[in-house]
């Protein structure tokens, strides 16, 4: 996509930020060509984004026009009164404490240009709200009691720049775009640009390994797509892309969800979004929902302080214990007796007000069955790791280890563990997924949904091969041709 810059203001230094059509905001209001133009991205720089202002409706016809407006009327309406403040996640705090511990005055105010401070010392601060605030002007005022505050947040016009910070706000255009060129350089011939979204530092316990990942980009291209690799760090390029596809363990209270929301809210197409995130990474909800639905299932009791002295009487021993934001055998533990019962209930009640119990059910293996658009895609045997119950040991003193996998034709599946993992999936939506499931006396009982599930190069993928990422990529562009439409 071409970039412009659609502005209010004749100051000759915007003519100097390269790499990008300078246009007048009333031409891009009035001229009907604007209105036709498709594959742009709007960069707005006016005097004000005060209500039914010229840069007010100009963020808000590049929205209707599909020109991915940078700041969007959304973002503006985040930075309006309050609401910004809410929006800090606690993440962010620890940094804004480290950034600016060594003031020596109460008061602070931060000017973010393209994601950039004039002091190097506010360099990670301003990146990160840049990233949770996607919009190339930016004015955050901080106060101090005990601690610094963010007391206001918003974004400004072009003649409220310091006139010494002028060259610096050149300075910084002309990387922020540059960064932008390389790209779609690189991938011209591409009809969509998407981000996959991975954390490097995940190691072993990554939802993708890098073969698989390059295997993505491959597959991309093929259909496409231009997809690029990018971290949480790089969240202040998601309007830089028609797509983001997420390679990394999701959670709720983390970046990957706000990723998530912020890119379905601009009009990206998101897997996982960021509803299937919310239900599928909480198993309070995935354990009410799949018995509400009829779904088959372990044994389960929702804990609180209130019933925990039932757990035994109801499930037995040993028992099953999750808390409800637990991900690849992490967060859940087997309780052998009442006291260790007792003792993993109250670990777990000091971050959880709920916990989840299952009624033991030891198996060799668990069944995986991989689903896409509603459609079951692949199926693996995820044996117990070595003398453990679980597919992943973890130990302090080591890399987790693993058990064995077996990959199987989904054909070769047996036929009521994909019907529930159909029936399971289906009451989450339509994207990509992962059903757990134990098989017990000839019965199929669901263990859990996965939003983020497992493709890793040589097991998911050890049938399907480069067919599996294929199948994957052109979901992405029926949902992309259909959102274009």
């Amino acid at each position: 996509m071409d970039r412009v810059i659609v502005t209010e203001s004749s100051d000759p230094w915007i003519k100097e930020i390269a790499g990008v059509a300078i246009v007048d905001a009333t031409e891009y209001l009035t001229d009907p060509k604007w209105s036709r133009q498709r594959g742009v991205k709007v960069c707005c720089l006016p005097k004000t984004f005060q209500y039914q202002s010229i840069g007010y409706y100009v963020a808000l016809l590049a929205d209707a026009r599909g020109h991915r407006p940078v700041p969007s009327v959304m973002t503006v309406q985040d930075l309006t009164g309050r609401a910004a403040v809410r929006l800090i996640p606690k993440s962010l705090e620890e940094t804004i404490q480290q950034s600016l511990e060594s003031l020596q005055t109460d008061k602070f105010t931060l000017s973010v240009y393209f994601g950039q401070n004039t002091a190097k010392r506010h360099a990670r601060l301003a990146k990160d709200l840049f990233n949770l605030f996607q919009a190339p002007l930016l004015r955050f005022e901080f106060s101090r009691r005990s601690k610094w505050r963010l007391r206001k947040a918003c974004t400004f016009g072009v003649s409220d720049i310091p006139e010494a910070h002028r060259p610096f706000v050149v300075e910084f255009a002309n990387e922020y775009f540059a960064r932008h060129q390389s790209i779609r350089t690189t991938h011209k011939s591409s009809r969509f640009d998407m981000a996959i979204l991975h954390n490097p530092e995940e190691g072993d316990l990554a939802p993708s390994d890098s073969a698989a990942l390059k295997k993505m980009v491959k597959a991309a291209a093929a259909s496409g797509i231009a997809a690029e690799l990018i971290t949480k760090d790089d969240a202040g390029r998601l309007l830089e892309f028609d797509a983001l596809f997420i390679r990394e363990t999701t959670a709720v209270d983390h970046h990957t969800y706000r990723m998530a929301r912020r890119a379905e809210r601009e009009g990206l197409v998101v897997l996982d979004d960021p509803q299937s995130i919310l239900r599928c990474t909480n198993k309070v909800f995935l354990a009410e929902l799949l018995e509400k639905s009829k779904v088959p299932i372990p044994q389960t009791m929702i804990v609180h302080r209130g019933n925990q002295d039932l757990v035994a009487q109801k499930l037995g021993l040993p028992c099953v214990l999750k808390r409800p934001d637990s991900a690849f055998s992490q967060g859940v533990v087997k309780a052998n007796t009442e006291r260790e019962l007792h003792d993993h209930l109250a670990n777990f009640f000091q971050a959880s007000e709920l916990v989840i119990a299952q009624s033991y059910m030891p198996t060799d293996f668990d069944w995986r069955i991989g689903i896409l658009d509603r459609r079951p895609m692949f199926a693996c045997k995820y044996h117990m790791a070595r003398g453990h119950w679980q597919i992943a040991k973890h130990t302090e003193a080591q890399d987790p280890t693993f058990g064995k996998f077996e990959t199987l034709p989904i054909e070769m599946a047996p036929r009521k563990a994909v019907a529930v993992a159909q029936k399971a999936a289906d009451l989450i939506g339509d994207g990509l997924y992962g059903v757990d499931i134990k098989e017990s006396g000839g019965q199929f009982f669901v263990i859990e949904v996965n939003d983020n599930p497992n493709l890793d190069s040589g097991v998911e993928d050890k049938l399907l091969r480069d067919d599996l990422y294929l199948r994957i990529m052109e979901s992405f562009v029926r949902r992309l041709e259909k959102k274009k439409a």
